[in-house]
């Protein structure tokens, strides 16, 4: 049984803590004035064929606060590159010197500035749904159990604060990319 309980709520404090690192690179891919490399975490490029992501095709670096560089390692791939790019639908107009990639990252308007905040809550908010059904999976698992009504009560309270705790890691996170967003 005292296996059974730790195994509930080690799962449980996993599985809301996975919903931290999602949340984690949900934001970090929203753009917040400066240029970074993981505005590109998503773009695929066709390498030979296949689907690849980018930064295993190329390197990719920031040689200043609103540009991207991207380096292939083979010079073929540019074309590739910039195709990968537009079909990210980034909102980035790529540019190439014959040896690498360019991007010059336009300084963000408040009208974009309030929809990617927007996006920022929207993607919070999801969190903390994920952190909820969470709550109520354990739950389920705690009634489940053949245990007393008061050690369920104290397991349901245990579970509680654990919501809580990422809960409140959540709303700081989000708080945290919003003033960087919102921030000139």
């Amino acid at each position: 049984m005292e296996d059974e309980i730790k195994f509930i709520i080690d799962s449980t404090k996993e599985a809301m803590g996975q919903a931290l690192v999602h949340l984690e690179r949900k934001l970090a891919n929203i753009r917040a004035g400066k240029a970074s490399p993981a505005m590109l975490n998503g773009v695929m490029v066709d390498y030979y064929g296949s689907p690849t992501p980018l930064n295993q095709v190329a390197n990719v670096n920031t040689p200043d606060g609103m540009t991207i560089s991207i380096q292939p390692w083979e010079k073929t791939m540019i074309p590739e590159i910039e195709k990968g790019i537009h079909m990210a639908n980034l909102g980035f107009n790529p540019m190439n010197n014959g040896e690498s990639v360019i991007i010059n990252v336009p300084p963000l308007t408040e009208e974009r500035r309030r929809e990617l905040a927007k996006q920022a809550k929207a993607e919070s908010e999801e969190a903390k749904i994920g952190v909820r059904n969470d709550r109520k999976n354990a739950n389920d698992e705690i009634k489940a159990l053949d245990v007393s009504d008061d050690m369920k009560k104290n397991l349901e309270i245990d579970v509680q604060e654990l919501t809580d705790t990422h809960i409140k890691k959540i709303d700081e996170m989000y708080a945290k990319k919003e003033s960087e967003i919102m921030t000139v």
